[in-house]
């Protein structure tokens, strides 16, 4: 199941509310005992929902790219839909291909956001991600209006993570200190779902809309009946790491993104430098390789992710683009008709 939802109705919080004490005692039954003395000093069960608003939410401080102090409860939840990630700018891992795609899922979104709905990237790198270098970040992947990056004390980036359950107990084991997660959260309704941050970005923006707008959310992104759908192309494994690993920041032919066109790179590289920087980018830039460097530099310091694959994906990857190069000509053939 892609996504995991949390709703927060009374009824589903059986479990999690303490049951009522049961006194062995008899004195524990009559009016004057200590039982009945403890349930009028008590203060009520939270009602429902409320159980999942402020007396959840720590009201910790946080820091915008902008300077500003803010109240995480206060000033960022109360009353909104949201979608909340963590990250962190010296990330070599998956934070690239997490802002990338969600820089995606800005854009289908549109206007909403900001308005409707408010995406919050919180910093785990607090010492080392000031306000100045959040907003660098923001510019290097274009984020949008609507976006806030935040910063603050590590201690209660550690308390939201938790809360968040965007924490687990493999994060210090994992290289990239984190899993790639959203949580998104209607705040007022009390409706939380988490689901990966690096998913199809239409995907994801149809179900973040859908889940926080409901019926706000039609017309929001376009829709097609069925009858108007084309076959589906490029099905290879290639095509599929291509589009799901490496789209969010390249094209083939289509110019520069956040990344390089790749158009042509099989060629214009030695295979088995192309192979060994796709399976290591990290180590190949740490090695300062002079191809890799000037990359580095010339897409305003934009690291490339390392995604994990194995040999087999590599080649995969590597054979896709070859054929894309060999299509290329005809496709410009067809492209000028």
């Amino acid at each position: 199941m892609r996504a995991i939802i949390w709703s927060f109705a009374a009824a589903s919080l059986a479990l999690l509310v303490p049951a009522p004490r049961i006194g062995i005692a008899h004195s524990d039954h009559q009016a004057g005992g200590p039982a009945a003395a403890e349930a009028r000093a008590a203060p009520p069960a939270p009602a429902g929902n409320e159980r999942w608003r402020a007396r959840y939410f720590p009201n910790v401080p946080l820091v915008t790219h902008a300077g500003k102090t803010v109240r995480l409860y206060d000033d960022l939840l109360k009353g909104r839909r949201v979608v909340i990630n963590l990250v962190y700018t010296q990330c070599q891992d998956l934070c690239p291909l997490e802002t990338a795609r969600l820089v995606q899922v800005q854009r289908l979104l549109g206007e909403g956001v900001g308005k409707d709905i408010h995406f919050y990237s919180i910093s785990i790198d607090p010492e080392r991600d000031t306000p100045a270098v959040l907003k660098a970040y923001m510019e290097k992947y274009g984020v949008g209006p609507g976006w806030t990056f935040l910063t603050g004390k590590k201690a209660d980036i550690a308390l939201i993570a938790k809360k968040f359950g965007l924490s687990s107990i493999t994060d210090a084991a994992d290289r990239d200190g984190h899993l790639p997660s959203l949580m998104v959260g209607n705040e007022p309704a009390g409706l939380w779902m988490r689901n990966s941050a690096v998913d199809n970005p239409r995907f994801l923006a149809t179900k973040i809309s859908t889940f926080l707008l409901g019926r706000e959310a039609e017309g929001l992104l376009s829709s097609e009946s069925y009858a108007q759908a084309r076959p589906i192309e490029g099905l290879e494994a290639g095509s599929y790491l291509f589009r799901t690993r490496c789209a969010a920041c390249h094209t083939i032919g289509g110019g520069d993104g956040i990344g390089p066109d790749l158009a042509g790179v099989a060629s214009a590289r030695d295979r088995a430098w192309l192979a060994r920087y796709i399976r290591t980018p990290d180590k190949v830039l740490a090695g300062k390789d002079p191809i890799a460097t000037a990359l580095f530099a010339r897409y305003k310091g934009v690291r490339m992710p390392n995604l994990r694959l194995g040999d087999g994906d590599v080649e995969l990857l590597i054979r896709y683009l070859e054929a894309q190069a060999r299509h290329e000509p005809q496709r410009k053939a067809s492209a000028g008709r």
